[in-house]
């Protein structure tokens, strides 16, 4: 399927004048990889960015690692995190990383000034330099040093594909993704690896974070504590200043799990409930890259499938329908979705 022949998911509009369309794929799937909606291109690849933080957390737990060094459920959701760089994260993933011994210097994620803008603000301000603790993947890459540390494994190079921490990752998605470990793989944005796959995977994927297979507990168990702490936390998820992932979780009530990556895709993981019994996964994928049709996407998916009620999304609405202002602050266009889920 070319570019072209993908739906159109998304139309920005200045009155009546159509400026610009988003086309993309939206894939629904439940644990044992049936299909239950498909918008798109299903085997679309895409990579996986930082959707699929929340599976790159297993083995931190499924080591031994988190409970040797006493992680707390919200150190874990700062571990499955895109953080905005905020106090509340960056003093969160310093405490861990001083619990194993290390400091700032051990990160190897780069350092970024803070998403949130008043932090960034307040920083330049005080002459204070943008660290990495600031940067959004901190409190990922801190669960991977601290794998290692509690492993006696090197920590030089703990961002390598080739590294055991690196390794035990990539078979760790492989299985919940039902994909064999040759998976092709580049370098995200903060070094560590992100990977290429199939739209419908990432959808397994997710499926299976908030539905694992009952013949194993370890996966259970890990895998509830991960959904636990990202539904109890949202602002270490995301953020306290409006902030998607946050917001979503907050009206979600419970109800699902999601996780925003890089040139605009995303994954929510549907609890299990009436509606579905084994839970859900969605992958989506805006195919040019651009954010700004995110959360109508996402937020609209939601509304058709029944899982957010009318009340949650208008709690959203900002991010379902989100208005466009000129420089004196009149409104003048919209964004929204524009596709019907069969």
């Amino acid at each position: 399927m070319t570019t072209n022949d993908l739906p159109i998911l998304v139309e920005v509009t200045r009155g009546a004048i159509v400026e610009s369309r988003h086309r993309g794929a939206i894939v629904v799937a439940d644990s044992n990889g049936n299909l239950l909606k498909s918008l798109g291109d299903d085997a679309l690849i895409t990579s996986t960015r930082s959707t699929i933080k929340p599976i790159q957390a297993i083995p931190f737990l499924t080591s031994g690692a988190a409970d040797h060094f006493n992680i707390d459920e919200r150190e874990l959701a700062v571990v499955c995190a895109s953080h905005e760089g905020e106090p509340i994260h960056t003093e969160t993933v310093a405490g861990m990383l001083e619990r194993a011994g290390l400091d700032e210097s051990a990160l190897r994620c780069g350092a970024q000034t803070p998403f949130d803008a008043e932090t960034a603000k307040e920083l330049e301000a005080a002459g204070k330099p943008c660290t990495q603790l600031h940067n959004n993947c901190s409190g990922k890459h801190t669960g991977m040093l601290m794998t290692a540390a509690f492993r006696g494994l090197d920590l030089d190079d703990y961002v390598s594909s080739e590294h055991p921490v690196q390794r035990e990752i990539i078979t760790t998605f492989a299985q919940m993704s039902d994909l064999d470990e040759g998976i092709p793989a580049a370098i995200d944005g903060c070094s560590a690896p992100t990977f290429a796959v199939p739209l419908r995977s990432l959808a397994l994927a997710f499926a299976r974070l908030v539905n694992p297979p009952a013949e194993d507990p370890r996966l259970v168990q890990t895998t509830r504590r991960i959904v636990a702490a990202m539904i109890n936390h949202p602002e270490m998820v995301g953020g306290t200043r409006r902030r998607f992932d946050t917001e979503l979780l907050r009206a979600g009530h419970g109800k699902v799990v999601c996780k925003i990556g890089a040139e605009a895709v995303y994954c929510v993981g549907v609890l299990p409930s009436e509606q579905f019994p084994q839970g859900a996964g969605i992958a989506i994928k805006i195919e040019d890259g651009a954010n700004r049709g995110l959360g109508p996407v996402v937020i609209e998916t939601l509304r058709q499938l029944g899982v957010l009620d009318e009340a949650e999304v208008a709690q959203l609405n900002s991010f379902h329908s989100p208005v466009i202002e000129n420089r004196r602050g009149v409104k003048v266009g919209d964004v929204h979705a524009r596709f019907g889920l069969e």
